[in-house]
């Protein structure tokens, strides 16, 4: 591990950068843009949640350089723009960490992680305001994935007093839409609009029982693999497939990768 303590490395990142985007520098950084390098910040950072994951210390710091590196990549070609720089952008997440830290950098008072959110949401709608955004739920990311979106306008909306009471109440509204789902034809818009109720709804009962949907989504999903891994290579140490298997045979070899787990 580095031992350097004063950003050298940084500041040799950004010159980098600044010479891969020279004149006589690489043809394939030069011809980049905001709009070409969007897909390349989404997939490093869904590579280092991923390394995150893994708990490989090595994966990670590589792959938060690559986050890293998008950063510098797009304060470079605003800087060639004479729109803002690198420093730019620090200052700007230092002074909001500031300004959203009234109970470190000022006298206010926040004792527990929900008070510090709480706070955080009222500083964000007075910040919005200056913006001159006109809605509480105006600048939420559309491209974020679809349960983490759910949640972050559900919290939004939370923020303004628009809340279930209790966790029971939601609960309620899960049935209902569970109901209204199942009355619609398979296939339809309607059965589409309906389905995307109870998805949404379902995210609200994770959010009042503490619990981050999308998250729990990559662990099942993670779970499911795992299960259907084992399933795949139990029926091959038979010399079968599971195409081959009848469903009562594909339930048995699910159970046993369950109990494998315990």
């Amino acid at each position: 591990m580095t031992t350097d303590t004063h950003g050298h490395r940084f500041d040799e990142l950004v010159r980098i950068m600044a010479v891969l985007r020279a004149p006589d520098g690489c043809p394939w950084d030069r011809e980049q843009t905001h709009m070409t390098l969007r897909r390349h910040l989404i997939e490093e950072a869904y590579e280092a949640v991923a390394a995150i994951e893994s708990g490989d210390d090595a994966e990670i710091c590589d792959e938060l350089g690559d986050i890293l590196l998008q950063v510098v990549f797009h304060a470079q070609i605003a800087s060639e723009e004479g729109r803002f720089d690198i420093d730019d952008v620090a200052d700007a997440i230092v002074r909001k960490l500031e300004r959203r830290h009234p109970h470190i950098f000022a006298d206010a008072i926040a004792d527990t992680p929900d008070e510090v959110m709480t706070r955080w949401d009222a500083i964000k709608r007075t910040e919005n305001v200056e913006k001159d955004r006109t809605s509480i739920l105006d600048g939420i990311a559309p491209t974020l994935p679809a349960l983490a979106y759910a949640e972050k306008i559900s919290r939004r909306a939370v923020g303004a007093g628009f809340e279930w009471e209790t966790v029971d109440d939601v609960w309620e509204k899960v049935h209902e839409e569970i109901a209204e789902l199942q009355a619609t034809n398979h296939g339809t818009p309607e059965a589409e609009d309906e389905l995307g109720d109870l998805l949404f709804t379902v995210v609200n009962v994770g959010r009042k029982m503490g619990i981050d949907p999308e998250q729990a989504l990559r662990m099942t999903c993670a779970k499911f693999i795992r299960r259907f891994s084992f399933m795949e290579r139990a029926a091959a140490s038979h010399g079968r497939n599971l195409e081959g298997m009848g469903i009562d045979e594909q339930e048995a070899l699910w159970r046993q990768a369950k109990e494998g787990e315990r």
